[in-house]
């Protein structure tokens, strides 16, 4: 039997990278899954494919920056699973540039899919769980929203953003029985860290006490851990998955 048997989670951003890893994980531990993609149909349809499990997975076209569009995939999502047990907020994106450079939209587009997402979601699944008297809502921060990076100012603030966000909803629906953590991936391992020269990547690396990248499987295990029962006396947390460099 899997940590997850017999629960819903809704994963935002899922059709590639760490939402994707986490989809695959969450089905391996028995979950239903509903994801969602904005662009990536083809990519998503093809997870569906491959894991095969029927009416177990299923992929939603959303916009989660979108106060509406949250608000519609929530009624659809529990009209096809009957519930959401666990919320995985992690759509995200980065427009990098010094301050200097940094337009008003670079700001804006990233607040709106990183941190106002955050929101959006967690607004219009809040009654369902208050009404369940459980869940688990899981934020998916950075370590840059811990101690901030040059050339990130908006990518560290909205991650920052996440973080007070999450503390804060835990304290608010603690007494019902549904928990909010975050998470805070380091360097982990993609197409883009892929793509970098080897001397860059070493010098990530040396910064990075376990000397390598973290992968996909590297958070989504947190993710099973806090959408299980294991972590039922943690709230309010955020739980750093990167190597130890937010030692």
């Amino acid at each position: 039997m899997g940590l997850l048997e017999g629960k819903t989670a809704l994963i935002t951003g899922g059709s590639r990278g760490i939402g994707k890893a986490i989809v695959e994980r969450f089905i391996a531990e028995g979950a239903s899954v509903a994801f969602t993609y904005r662009s990536s149909a083809a990519s998503s349809e093809e997870i569906v494919t491959n894991l095969n499990v029927g009416e177990r997975l299923k992929a939603y076209k959303s916009d989660a920056s979108s106060y509406t569009d949250a608000e519609a995939l929530i009624k659809t999502v529990l009209e096809d699973f009957g519930k959401i047990d666990i919320l995985i907020n992690n759509a995200g994106i980065t427009k990098d540039t010094l301050m200097l450079r940094m337009g008003e939209e670079q700001w804006d587009q990233v607040m709106d899919v990183n941190l106002k997402s955050v929101f959006n979601l967690t607004k219009h699944v809040m009654r369902p769980m208050l009404k369940n008297r459980g869940g688990s809502i899981i934020n998916m921060s950075s370590v840059v929203g811990v101690f901030g990076n040059a050339g990130q100012a908006n990518y560290a603030a909205s991650k920052a953003g996440i973080i007070g966000f999450t503390k804060s909803i835990a304290k608010e629906v603690g007494s019902r029985g549904i928990r909010c953590n975050a998470i805070a991936p380091g360097f982990i391992a993609s197409e883009m860290t892929a793509e970098l020269d080897e001397k860059v990547q070493e010098n990530y690396i040396s910064n990075i006490p376990l000397k390598r990248f973290g992968t996909g499987e590297d958070v989504s295990n947190a993710c099973v851990y806090l959408g299980s029962d294991l972590s039922t006396y943690v709230t309010g947390q955020v739980l750093s998955v990167c190597g130890g460099m937010n030692t």
